[in-house]
Formats: structure tokens, sequence, C-alpha cells
């Protein structure tokens, strides 16, 4: 039997997975949280996989994945209506096994849960094929801090204001957008937020 603990800040869509989970014989949910701080607990709990949402108050899902595999915790498989290119590799280099959206079949979620149980890396096709792009274009990657400088530019903000959301000056704003003009292949802001979303990196 494999013991599943469930992470998900919405009461609802954890009763839901519940209801789904334990109705298959070879799987029980024996604990579950609202957030990441939660998830740590199963390194002091009998649980095989910890099923776990991204976003959430407190302690993010990222976050919780890096901590528990730090910890030797168990393996987490991360189910999350989230598809962009940032969480995904965001996830699997923090340690994640598995990535699941929420709008899977009940069988991809259970094979899901099976695969990390047995340490087996479980990707939904989607997340395969985006996490294949950017790995293809390495070159083109854009760091952490240009994908924080495209979600300001989607609010429409301009340079004075991204460089007071972002603690910078605007030279390095303007520096920033070259760079990240250059990897994505065009010269405006528009275009930039529109190739970012193309590639699903925002």
């Amino acid at each position: 039997m494999i013991r599943v603990m469930l992470i998900d800040d919405h009461p609802v869509v954890r009763a839901g997975l519940r209801t789904i989970l334990d109705g298959f014989p070879d799987i029980t949910v024996v604990a579950e949280g609202a957030d990441g701080t939660a998830a740590l607990e199963a390194t002091r709990e009998d649980v095989d996989v910890v099923v776990c949402d991204i976003q959430m108050p407190g302690m993010d899902g990222i976050t919780a994945t890096r901590r528990l595999r730090a910890a030797d915790g168990p393996p987490v498989l991360i189910l999350t209506t989230y598809d962009t290119q940032a969480d995904i590799v965001a996830a699997v280099e923090a340690g994640a096994l598995g990535y699941l959206l929420k709008d899977a079949p009940e069988q991809a979620l259970h094979d899901a849960v099976v695969a990390t149980a047995a340490g087996r890396r479980t990707l939904a096709p989607e997340v395969a094929g985006a996490l294949a792009e950017r790995m293809s274009r390495p070159t083109e990657a854009l760091s952490p801090r240009e994908i924080e400088i495209l979600q300001a530019l989607e609010t429409g903000a301009s340079n004075r204001e991204l460089a007071k959301m972002l603690f910078i000056s605007e030279a390095t704003v303007k520096t920033h957008l070259v760079h990240i003009y250059q990897k994505l292949g065009v010269g405006t802001r528009t275009a930039a937020i529109t190739e970012a979303r193309e590639r699903r990196v925002i």
C-alpha cells in the first residue's frame, strides 16, 4: 500500500484528491496539509509520496520539495495548474520526481503516484515537452532575474517602476531587457511578452 501525504491550500481540492486516491486499492492518503511547512512533517511520518501544489501561502511547493530532498524525505509529485517552463524547471531542479497537471485523468494520477513511490520520474506529456524545449535551447535560457522582469513587464511597468520593484538601477533594467530581447529574438516589450508566453516561460 502506497501511503500519500496531500499538500494543497484548497480544502476542496484536497478532499477531491483524497476521494480519488483512496478509491484505488493500492493507495491510501495518510496525511494532508495546507502549505509547504506541513509537507516537512513527512520526514517524521510513514509517508511514501508527497503530492504537493506549487503556489501556496507560507512555504511554497518548490521550497518544500527542496527541503524534503535535503532531509532525505519521501519523493515529491508536483500536482498543479502551473505549466510554465520556469515552474517546471524549478520543480525538477528542486528534486521533484513527478510533475502533473490537475486536469490529468484519474488513471494518470494513479500511475504518477505509483511511479513516484518507486523512484521513477514521471512528467505529464505537455510538461515533458516544455522541459525538453527548455533543455534544447540552453544558450537561450532566461535567468530567474530575466523571468522576473518579464513577469513585471506584463503589468505594464516602466523601467523606473521596474527598477524600484526589483531594487536595481534603471541602467541595470535596460541591460536585462537587452539580454531578454536577444535571447527571445525580439525587439520590443510587447513582442518579448508574447514570445515568452508562447514558450510558456511566463
